[in-house]
C-alpha cells in the first residue's frame, strides 16, 4: 500500500522539504562542537517561541515521555493534584498520577466543552491543600482549547504549581509560559511545528525544580529523570549529555523551528493556524455537518473535530476517503473513536487551500456512502474564509 497524497491528520503532520532534508543530513558525533551548539541554540529558540526565561529540557522521546517524566517527578504518595479533564489526554494523565500514589481531585466536563476558570478558582478555594494543577491546553483528540491564560494565574494565586500539556498548542495558538504563570509544561514538535515526533520539549521553572528536589520519589539515575538533566546539563556548561541524543531528530526539530522563525515568527504561525481552523469549521457547517465543540470560542486551532453522522462509522468513512481520494484524516481517540472525525490543519496543512482538501474529502466520502451533505457549499465556505483572511493579511 502506498502512502496518501495528503496527510491532514491530528499528528504527526506533514513535514516540509526543509525538515525532511534536515532529517537526512549528516549524523554528527554528539560531542562535535557543531552539534553541541545546535542543541544549545535550539533550546534558546524554543524558549523565545514560548515566551519564557525558564529552563528548556529536550528529552529524546515522543512527548508522552515528557508527560510521564513530569508526573513522576512531581508526585509522591499523597501529593494532592487537581486534574482538569476535558478530554482523553487529561483523563489518562490522571490515571498516571493515581498509579504513582497521588491524591487526585478530578474536575471533568463534557469532552465537547472547555474548562471554566471560575470552577478552578472555586475548587482551589474549597481544597486549600492542593499542590499541583494539571491542564491540557489543547485537547487534540476532541479539538478543544482550554483557557490556560486564565487558569495559570488562578493556580498561582492559590499557591499551587501550574502544569500544562501544550503539545498541540505550541505553534498553533498563543502560549506565554511566564506571563501565564506556568511552572512546567510539555510541548511536542510533531504537531503545529511540523517536526519529527521523537522529542519531548519540557519547560521547567524554579518552583517546579524546587518541588522535584523535595520529592524523594522523583526519578534519579533514569532515562526519565528531569533532575538528572538539571544536575548534568542545565546547571553545568552544557557540554556532556546524559545519554546519546537522536542527532537526526534534533536536526529536524531545529529546521522546523527555524522555518517558523523565518516565515513571520510565532505570531504569524498562530495566525495561519487560526485562519485554517476558522475556514475548516465554516466548511464543515456549510456542508450540513455538526462540529464536535459545543461552542466555537473554544474550538482548537490545530484540528477541527466533526461529529460522525448516523448511518456510517468513522473507520469506514476514513478508509474510503483514503483509498478513493488519497487523503488521510483522523478519527477520534479512545472513547471518542467512533464519535468524531478530525481534520488536521497543522504546520504545512495550515497553509493555502489544504483546509479545502480536508473538508471536500470528508464531504465527498460521506456523500459516496449515502450521507446527505452539500459538498459545494462547504467548499465555497472554506474558500471564502481563506480569501478574506488572505486579503486581510495583505493589507495588514
Amino acid at each position: 500500500m502506498r502512502g496518501p497524497d495528503f496527510t491532514l491528520t491530528a499528528g504527526p503532520t506533514m513535514a516540509s522539504d526543509r525538515v525532511r532534508a534536515a532529517l537526512g543530513g549528516p549524523v554528527l558525533f554528539d560531542y562535535d562542537p557543531v552539534f553541541l551548539e545546535r542543541f544549545r541554540s535550539l533550546e534558546a529558540k524554543i524558549a523565545d517561541l514560548l515566551h519564557t526565561e525558564q529552563d528548556v529540557v529536550l528529552m529524546q522521546g515522543e512527548a508522552v515521555l515528557g508527560l510521564e517524566a513530569v508526573a513522576r517527578a512531581l508526585t509522591a504518595p499523597g501529593t494532592k493534584w487537581l486534574n482538569l479533564v476535558s478530554g482523553v489526554y487529561a483523563m489518562w494523565f490522571g490515571d498516571w498520577l493515581r498509579s504513582f500514589g497521588a491524591e487526585v481531585v478530578t474536575h471533568e466536563v463534557g469532552f465537547d466543552e472547555a474548562i471554566d476558570p471560575a470552577d478552578v478558582d472555586r475548587i482551589l478555594a474549597e481544597h486549600g491543600d492542593i499542590e499541583r494543577v494539571a491542564l491540557v491546553h489543547s485537547e487534540t483528540p476532541s479539538g478543544i482549547e482550554n483557557p490556560l491564560r486564565e487558569i495559570g494565574p488562578i493556580a498561582h494565586r492559590h499557591g499551587a504549581l501550574m502544569v500544562a500539556d501544550v503539545v498541540s498548542a505550541f505553534g498553533g495558538c498563543e502560549v506565554r509560559v511566564d506571563d501565564w504563570k506556568v511552572d512546567l509544561c510539555v510541548a511536542g514538535p510533531q504537531k503545529c511545528l511540523a517536526g519529527p515526533p521523537g522529542m519531548s520539549i519540557v519547560v521547567v521553572g524554579p518552583r517546579a525544580w524546587k518541588a522535584m528536589e523535595a520529592n524523594p520519589s522523583a526519578p534519579r539515575g533514569s532515562f526519565m529523570s528531569l533532575l538528572d538533566w538539571k544536575a548534568r546539563w542545565v546547571d553545568t556548561d552544557k557540554s556532556a549529555f546524559l545519554y546519546t541524543p537522536s542527532v537526526s531528530d534534533v536536526n529536524g526539530v531545529d529546521a522546523a523551528v527555524d522555518e517558523v522563525i523565518e516565515t513571520g515568527g510565532i505570531e504569524a504561525s498562530i495566525a495561519r493556524h487560526e485562519l485554517a481552523g476558522r475556514a475548516t469549521r465554516a466548511g464543515v457547517k456549510a456542508m450540513g455537518l455538526e462540529l464536535w465543540a459545543r461552542d466555537e470560542r473554544y474550538a482548537a486551532n490545530c484540528v477541527t473535530a466533526v461529529r460522525c453522522p448516523e448511518g456510517v462509522g468513522t473507520a469506514q468513512v476514513l478508509a474510503h476517503v483514503r483509498e478513493r481520494y488519497g487523503v488521510m484524516l483522523s478519527k477520534g481517540y479512545g472513547p471518542l473513536a467512533e464519535k468524531l472525525f478530525r481534520l488536521g490543519h497543522m504546520g504545512p496543512a495550515a497553509r493555502s487551500f489544504y483546509p479545502l482538501v480536508a473538508v471536500t474529502a470528508l464531504g465527498r466520502g460521506l456523500a459516496d456512502l449515502g450521507v446527505k451533505v452539500d459538498v459545494g457549499a462547504g467548499a465555497e465556505a472554506v474558500a471564502q474564509v481563506i480569501s478574506e483572511g488572505a486579503a486581510e493579511a495583505a493589507t495588514a
